[in-house]
């Protein structure tokens, strides 16, 4: 051993002795380690959570933390996190309503494929997020401070601990010395917070997080995210010209809504040239549903959109899925024009639409553009005002049938009447949170959201997202009601125990209704869909079935002393929503509602 690693190994015995359990840990503070920088990163870039789930690869990172508290320095706010998942999906729920991106630690790979199904979400959904793991230390014989000293070190020495979560990142890496910590944390979340967003993942062993460095100063302001991008001129030229010919545009849009400013500029040119706005399989509230432009949304829906058959111009903004064309598309004759963050959909292997123009750009400020273009436009006022009569026609006729179907049963408790009980006891500010998946449109269309951030799915199809979901959002609109509306499969996907201790702990109340079918009807309905007369469509059961179902109300009262209740009777459920909302607003602890409709 060279005399420098004589010294290093001489130096980590002399700690052990020194932090011996009946000596006073506060008489050795720990010197400024790669842990400390990282914790440092992070305030910097404008964390303020670190949703984390401890593990032995988290020793420095632990250290660092109390030590920050114990003198007096600025840290994120550490939220414990029992299960993985819930930790990404809480940050994922923070991002979504503030646009801020979070920090989430995980232990080694384990910890990382804890949180599989809300890596795919954060992915899809494009959220800026940093997601930290250790990695099993890289020495074993007292070499370097922080060397492996537990069996589990050697389990848990993977080939390839990155390549768990390779294909979902939008950048990952491995920190090897604790002196570049900040730089890397900071190009991390620079390219995660970069259209189009994502995760980022970094590793780093403890020997990394462990390693006495020099303090290095960074100023953010060097490392923004890259600035958004506008159309082309002659592009916007010929897109401005084709919307003022055309007799029946048709705004598409799916995730719009993730900037609340675009929402505002979207509002604007439908007023400007009375063009349609159709929400598909949104992921946000992209325009205000009672707009007279706004003909409704569509999810899985197996008919034909009259709005989208009938446009001669369709502009797709923000969407991964505009249409699904096996039953639901545009004329052939239509022309079509997409403007996206992500218009290539380069993680999608099958992916595209016929459109004319494409183009890679920020759709706030496309539309801004478009509608300072129209200043020097030569705009005809009667054909504007028979789009607005047109479209007012069908959004009229949607908001007649929605209230067709809203109507009590006396029978059976549906999930429009469900629906419209929640959205009559709620403020127009509250906070929806939708996983229902096959109650997903039923709850999109009966919410009746008008305001940018306020409605919110998970983007993607990865389910339990909902419960960790309303935590991070209630702690980022803490003065906010958030109302969760989820199926009962989505509901046991998102740990109810878990989520339940942790809004209790966090003081993060919010009201949880349970669509109740007692199954997954989401298999039976594909199912049906593919073979609508084989064995299946005739057996009376298939395996999708929870009956009896569990106590899913009594599960957050047992981990959380959450209000549960279960509503069976049609009479009920509008004085149980009223009493839970109660409970959540007065005596701030969350509220569950187990209402049964029909058997799937």
């Amino acid at each position: 051993m060279n005399n420098n690693g004589a010294s290093i190994f001489a130096r980590n015995v002399s700690l052990e002795i020194v932090a011996a359990p009946q000596l006073d840990p506060q008489s050795q503070p720990s010197s400024y380690t790669g842990a400390s920088a990282l914790i440092e990163a992070l305030v910097d870039a404008g964390v303020s959570y670190l949703f984390a789930n401890f593990g032995s690869d988290h020793p420095g990172i632990v250290e660092a933390l109390a030590q920050a508290k114990a003198t007096g320095k600025p840290a994120p706010k550490v939220i414990t996190c029992p299960n993985e998942m819930v930790a990404l999906t809480c940050a994922q729920g923070f991002v979504q309503i503030t646009g801020r991106a979070q920090a989430v630690l995980v232990h080694v790979d384990c910890g990382t494929q804890a949180m599989a199904g809300a890596i795919h979400n954060v992915a899809k959904c494009r959220v800026p997020v940093l997601i930290f793991a250790g990695a099993s230390p890289f020495t074993q014989e007292g070499e370097l401070k922080g060397g492996r000293n537990e069996f589990i070190h050697w389990l848990q020495d993977v080939p390839d601990q990155r390549g768990i979560l390779r294909g979902y990142m939008k950048y990952e890496n491995e920190l090897r010395t604790g002196r570049n910590i900040k730089q890397m944390i900071h190009r991390a979340l620079q390219i995660a917070s970069s259209d189009p967003k994502g995760p980022a993942y970094l590793m780093a062993a403890r020997e990394v997080l462990e390693e006495e460095v020099p303090p290095v100063s960074i100023d953010p302001a060097r490392w923004q995210p890259i600035a958004p991008q506008s159309l082309p001129e002659s592009g916007l030229t010929e897109l401005v010209e084709n919307l003022l010919a055309a007799k029946r545009p048709l705004v598409v849009t799916s995730y719009l809504g993730r900037n609340q400013d675009a929402v505002s500029e979207l509002v604007r040119l439908a007023d400007r040239l009375g063009v349609g706005v159709l929400e598909s399989v949104p992921n946000y509230l992209n325009f205000p549903s009672d707009h007279q432009c706004y003909v409704g949304q569509q999810g899985n829906e197996h008919v034909q959109n009259p709005s989208l058959a009938e446009a001669d111009l369709v502009l797709a903004l923000d969407s991964d899925v505009p249409w699904i064309p096996s039953f639901n598309k545009p004329a052939d004759s239509a022309r079509i024009c997409h403007i996206d963050i992500d218009p290539l959909k380069e993680r999608t292997p099958l992916w595209y639409i016929s459109a004319a123009q494409v183009f890679r750009a920020d759709c706030a400020t496309a539309l801004r553009q478009i509608y300072s273009k129209l200043d020097t436009a030569n705009i005809d006022p009667k054909i504007v005002e028979e789009r607005k009569a047109h479209y007012r026609q069908r959004h009229d006729a949607l908001v007649a049938e929605l209230a067709r179907r809203e109507q009590p049963h006396a029978d059976v408790i549906t999930a429009e009447y469900l629906t419209a009980c929640v959205r009559r006891q709620i403020d127009r500010d509250a906070v929806i949170v939708n996983e229902g998946i096959t109650n997903y449109s039923a709850i999109n269309n009966h919410t009746g959201c008008t305001k940018p951030g306020t409605r919110f799915t998970s983007g993607a199809s990865s389910l339990g997202w909902n419960g960790g979901a309303s935590i991070g959002m209630k702690l980022a609109c803490p003065d906010k009601t958030v109302v969760c509306l989820t199926g009962d499969g989505s509901y046991m996907f998102s740990v109810p125990s878990t989520v339940h201790w942790m809004a209790r702990k966090y003081q993060t109340p919010f009201l949880t209704v349970i669509y109740n079918n007692r199954g997954w009807r989401a298999p039976k309905f594909s199912m049906l869909a593919v073979h609508p007369q084989g064995y299946a469509s005739k057996a009376q059961d298939i395996d999708v079935a929870f009956d009896p179902p569990p106590d899913y109300s009594g599960i957050a009262a047992a981990s959380g002393g959450a209000f549960a209740k279960i509503v069976k009777a049609v009479d009920d459920v509008e004085p149980a929503v009223a009493e839970a909302l109660k409970v959540v607003r007065e005596e701030k602890r969350c509220a569950v509602l187990d209402v049964w409709l029909a058997h799937l």
